[in-house]
């Protein structure tokens, strides 16, 4: 029987003919990324920090290489801010508008108190027929007292350094000859005193507390209806996260100078 010639195409001890093939495509290749790789620069710097950055953070080896971060690449981390107590005070007083806006709305009332918040603080729009009469300045109704009682009760959680501030507003219409006042102004800031004199009798520390009147000149809707007019009328309460206490204090004038 004559035997088959080495290298044929039934030779059972010859590799087949495309491993061939494919060692030497695999040799070119080699040779091709080793061109490359002579031919390109390479940042020893950059290798170490990489090193050294996996070797610090995954622990491999105690005293390893150590990245070193150049000003160029050093980036500032953000700070973070301690959440306080005043993103919960602020829910707690949501829930307690909700729950009076309910009984306001089962009383058949249309004006509803509204809660807004701000970057200093927040803010609690009561509406004035909520609150007094027309043109007057004293709080006879019973749900009004309740609700300012709540509002102390509630600031004794807050900061100590939080200020709260009594702000009344009316509209442009005359003052009624039948009222005590005799203008917008009086009114407006009779109205704020009256809100900070229950808030201190339901507790709150007075110097804590400040009032102010703005007449009809900061109006947060038109005039021109009744609906707006409504708006218009009313006392805001705000909670200001600074206190005039922790201010700095304004420059001295020349007014300020001893007398010689």
């Amino acid at each position: 029987m004559a035997r088959k010639k080495s290298g044929g195409d039934d030779c059972p001890i010859c590799p087949p003919r495309w491993i061939v093939q494919f060692g030497d495509m695999m040799s070119l290749l080699l040779v091709f990324f080793i061109l490359l790789l002579s031919m390109s620069t390479i940042d020893s710097k950059k290798v170490n920090e990489a090193i050294g950055s996996l070797v610090g953070a995954m622990s491999v080896l105690e005293g390893g290489t150590q990245s070193e971060i150049s000003r160029e690449r050093m980036q500032l981390a953000t700070p973070i801010v301690p959440q306080t107590e005043t993103d919960e005070i602020v829910n707690r007083v949501a829930v307690m508008v909700s729950e009076f806006n309910e009984i306001i709305r089962r009383q058949g009332g249309d004006e509803a108190i509204q809660i807004q918040e701000a970057i200093d603080g927040f803010m609690i729009q009561l509406p004035a027929s909520l609150l007094f009469r027309t043109g007057r300045a004293e709080i006879v109704n019973a749900d009004a007292l309740l609700l300012l009682k709540r509002i102390a009760i509630l600031t004794d959680a807050m900061p100590k350094d939080l200020e709260i501030i009594a702000r009344g507003h009316t509209d442009n219409f005359e003052i009624d000859g039948d009222s005590p006042f005799r203008d917008a102004w009086s009114l407006s800031s009779a109205r704020a005193v009256a809100v900070v004199k229950e808030l201190i009798n339901d507790g709150v520390k007075p110097e804590r507390l400040g009032a102010a009147g703005y007449a009809s000149y900061q109006p947060i809707a038109t005039n021109a209806t009744e609906q707006g007019r409504a708006r218009n009328r009313r006392v805001e309460i705000h909670f200001l996260g600074q206190s005039q206490s922790n201010k700095p204090e304004a420059p001295k004038s020349v007014l300020d100078l001893p007398r010689q």
